[in-house]
């Protein structure tokens, strides 16, 4: 499995550095907009996107063994980002370091 070797972050983007590639820092909108839980997934299968303001902000990263659970500043705290979907998010990012 995927693991990133260490994790930063800062209210607005996350910068994830994983073993043999390039860091990839992600913007905290980008990681809400593509939030993997149920009722997000749902409104993306609809062709919605879920409303999230442009200064969202991540609040804590919680371990879920095999990713991450995001809380974040709209009190959204529902989806698990497992390793590889966020190493997919690359076109999401903000860019590699």
């Amino acid at each position: 499995m995927k693991n990133p070797r260490s994790i930063e972050f800062n209210a607005h983007a996350l910068t994830l550095h994983w073993n043999d590639e390039p860091a990839q820092r992600i913007s905290a909108h980008a990681l809400r907009m593509q939030c993997p839980c149920a009722e997000c997934r749902r409104l993306r299968l609809r062709g919605a996107t879920p409303v999230v303001p442009r200064d969202i902000a991540v609040l804590e990263i919680r371990s879920a063994g095999y990713g991450m659970q995001l809380v974040f500043s709209d009190n959204h705290a529902r989806g698990i980002f497992p390793w590889a979907y966020v190493a997919a998010l690359s076109g999401f990012a903000l860019g590699s370091m």
